[in-house]
């Protein structure tokens, strides 16, 4: 949703590649080049599954989380952050994922 499927995105805070990645994410995850679509989802794909495991299971969690930052829910008292951005984010994302199906 992020980077509109573009794996040259780059957003004003730094994330870049398909999946916005942090430099801090993908350097733990492993990924040396944001940009290269391989490495990219790979790591986005890893990062996605350790929040999932977590939230238990909790998608919309998941997907806060994602986008805000994963101590942002906890800080949150385990609800979507009050930032305008994850407030939008988390239901695009549940309704592009519901197109898909």
């Amino acid at each position: 949703v992020e980077s509109r499927f573009n794996p040259q995105a780059l957003s004003h805070k730094g994330a870049s590649g398909l999946m916005q990645l942090m430099p801090a994410t993908a350097a733990h995850y492993g990924v040396r080049n944001r940009f290269d679509v391989a490495q990219n989802l790979e790591g986005g794909i890893r990062y996605l599954k350790d929040l999932l495991a977590r939230h238990d299971g909790n998608l919309t969690l998941t997907l806060a989380a994602y986008n805000a930052g994963a101590g942002a829910v906890s800080r949150h008292g385990q609800r979507i952050p009050p930032y305008r951005e994850t407030m939008l984010y988390v239901p695009a994302v549940l309704v592009q994922m519901q197109a898909e199906d």
